[in-house]
């Protein structure tokens, strides 16, 4: 009966969240208390979890922007910055072979930042120029995952990552100051954000050892924890109501 229930749990858990011998020494030893092996399940675990949240995590955002079409408050140089962010740390990871529960939210973050950049110059009246920079952003991003991009240009990229994330969330947070509120940024999106970078933190040192993404996430976090600060201080700042233009 053990051998039939070990069977599909074994083939659930490796590798997917522990390497065979950790699996043997919890679940067959059942030394419980396993450190190394504990650090690599709760590692994985919060690996996986924050990419299955990233599916979802910008949504709140997007939708916020069709609902109000607008896209008041967003700041579109922060968004372009954080696209290269996370440009840079998909890039960088699929050269450098990371496992997948290490970087996998950065591809489904690019893509829902993208999707709000286009938003942004979509309700600035500029949508030509929004299909444009889908097509120019589409073609770099084949560029730099082809062997035609030198493994250096991938590490100089990803060592930008830091100011970019810094210069992108200052802007954002001088666009909330400026207007004394936080438009059509949303709270749900930010508090996600703030987390995943939180976690992101141990699972890179753990999962990749690499002090570069380490320190990109401990960068983000702390630039993340100010724009949570900014939406908690104007939680009740109303944006004011301007006519259109004609």
């Amino acid at each position: 009966m053990a051998a039939e229930v070990d069977g599909p749990l074994k083939r659930v858990l490796v590798p997917l969240l522990l390497p065979e011998k950790c699996y043997d020494q919890i679940f067959v030893q059942w030394d419980l208390l396993h450190v190394p092996c504990l650090k690599i399940l709760l590692s994985k675990g919060l690996g996986l979890g924050i990419v299955a949240g990233s599916l979802l995590v910008k949504l709140p955002q997007v939708f916020k922007i069709l609902g109000a079409k607008s896209a008041e408050g967003l700041s579109l140089q922060s968004v372009m910055l954080e696209l290269v962010a996370l440009t840079g740390t998909m890039v960088y990871s699929i050269t450098n072979n990371f496992p997948f529960s290490s970087w996998g939210e950065a591809l489904f973050l690019m893509l829902q930042t993208i999707t709000i950049a286009f938003l942004i110059l979509h309700y600035r009246g500029q949508t030509v120029k929004g299909v444009a920079f889908l097509a120019c952003y589409a073609l770099v991003l084949l560029v730099l995952l082809s062997p035609l991009t030198p493994q250096a240009v991938v590490t100089l990229l990803q060592a930008c990552n830091m100011p970019s994330v810094v210069v992108g969330r200052l802007l954002q947070a001088a666009t909330n100051y400026r207007n004394g509120h936080t438009g059509q940024l949303s709270g749900i999106t930010v508090f996600l954000l703030f987390g995943g970078s939180l976690a992101r933190i141990f699972t890179s040192i753990q999962e990749t050892g690499d002090p570069l993404m380490a320190g990109t996430f401990v960068v983000s976090s702390l630039c993340n924890g100010l724009i949570v600060a900014q939406v908690l201080f104007y939680w009740n700042a109303k944006a004011p109501h301007k006519k259109k233009k004609q």
